[in-house]
């Protein structure tokens, strides 16, 4: 079987995909090959018609769809070679990427470098348990938004939803724009996942309902969803008798979490972090294989398609670096972990060496705090400490330390923290 050669493959071409591929191209890398599994490029921005993309990279508010074309059609000017309706099968240890389509059959290509940039997918019924019957209506908020925004079907003219990720509260003011009655959201959590702005923009300015601390309790229908039943749940998250309230509906859609997409990383052996469900990175947004790197939401769950851009750049900058050996693998590798209200902290891990100057590490916190201190140490020593007025689980965090004039021969392992201010 023909073996193809390429000196970078990239898997995904939605927005992490093609920020890297371009990146890598404008860094030295020649051969560069894009493999994306839809019929076009750009990802899950083909469906996101909503505005507020792009104010960080372009200090412009674009749609999802017209931030996703300026990449595609840079992708394109630079000649970047891709293949779609492709789906890959397997990355191997040796970096052999095995995939196939209609119009070649299997694929076996040899990369010197992979990235992986697969995105995520979305938690299903499932996945979550919830009880009572089984009829259609029920469906993912990210679901509900293809199928209203591209392929021109309502899902439904009575509508709750359960969780408040951002796809779900996106969805709400967009099937209430359409027409429909979205009578709720009910969070299990005691505060909302998604971006503050849209709880405003999204369920404030439309009058509807956030019903935090509840879950769905009883679902009932034969052939379409008829009722959807919510209560209260216990700080064990435990539904509490006599809080039911039941809301008649027709659909029920679910925005609770995203999920790194993952298999391929298990199947190249990649060590996987626990508390991300993505592949652990070092500075240069490297696996645990060497010469597979990672990027996007395949890594940890971003809210704002800028991060994921962003770190993506990053990815491709030193797949580039690492296929021209540039990108020095020494022996002493130190962790970076989150501790005392900082639930994780990507990247997982930093090699002195290739701490050339300034490095961003993005957090999540594991509740909602106010005027707290995001402090980076080493062992015991202060690399550097911000102010935050309000932080939330639902808002990435970022911290940059610059390197440049620090001793990195004697440094220790890093953990960031929340502490509060004194007074507050």
């Amino acid at each position: 079987m023909t073996v193809l050669n390429y000196e970078i493959v990239v898997i995904g071409g939605g927005p992490a995909g093609l920020a890297a591929a371009i990146e890598a191209k404008k860094n030295g890398a020649k051969d560069i090959l894009v493999l994306e599994r839809d019929l076009e490029l750009g990802g899950i921005l083909q469906q996101c018609i909503h505005n507020g993309f792009g104010l960080h990279v372009f200090k412009e508010e674009l749609t999802g769809p017209e931030y996703a074309e300026r990449f595609i059609q840079e992708l394109k000017d630079m000649g970047i070679e891709y293949k779609l309706d492709t789906m890959v099968l397997e990355v191997s240890d040796e970096k052999i990427v095995r995939a196939m389509n209609q119009e070649e059959g299997i694929l076996n290509i040899r990369a010197k470098a992979v990235i992986l940039a697969m995105g995520c997918r979305e938690r299903t019924r499932g996945a979550i348990r919830i009880p009572g019957t089984r009829p259609a209506g029920v469906m993912t908020a990210g679901t509900a938004q293809r199928f209203v925004n591209m392929e021109g079907y309502m899902t439904g003219k009575r509508v709750l939803i359960l969780g408040s990720g951002d796809i779900g509260l996106i969805m709400a003011r967009r099937l209430t724009l359409e027409g429909a009655e979205v009578l709720g959201v009910a969070e299990l959590m005691p505060f909302s996942g998604g971006l503050n702005r849209n709880i405003v923009q999204c369920l404030e300015d439309y009058d509807i309902p956030l019903h935090l601390q509840h879950t769905v309790v009883d679902i009932e229908g034969k052939d379409r969803v008829e009722a959807v039943t919510i209560a209260q749940v216990d700080q064990r998250y435990k539904p509490i008798p006599g809080t039911e309230k039941r809301f008649e509906c027709d659909t029920l859609l679910l925005s609770v979490g995203l999920i790194p997409e993952n298999e391929l990383s298990k199947s190249a052996g990649i060590t996987l972090d626990n508390l991300t469900a993505g592949p652990r990175v070092n500075e240069a947004m490297e696996t645990s294989v060497e010469g597979v790197f990672a990027c996007g939401n395949v890594v940890h769950v971003h809210d704002l398609v800028d991060w994921v851009t962003e770190e993506s750049r990053k990815a491709g900058r030193n797949a580039a670096n690492y296929v021209a050996g540039k990108l020095q693998n020494g022996d002493n590798k130190i962790s970076v972990q989150g501790i005392n209200g900082v639930r994780y902290v990507v990247p997982q891990e930093i090699r002195p060496e290739n701490l050339m100057g300034k490095t961003e590490f993005m957090m999540r916190v594991d509740g909602v705090y106010q005027n707290v201190k995001l402090v980076a140490k080493s062992g015991d020593t202060v690399l550097r400490s911000v102010k935050r007025r309000h932080v939330a689980p639902g808002e990435m965090e970022n911290l940059v330390l610059d390197f440049e004039n620090m001793d990195r021969n004697t440094m220790e392992n890093l953990t960031i923290e929340l502490v509060q201010e004194e007074g507050a």
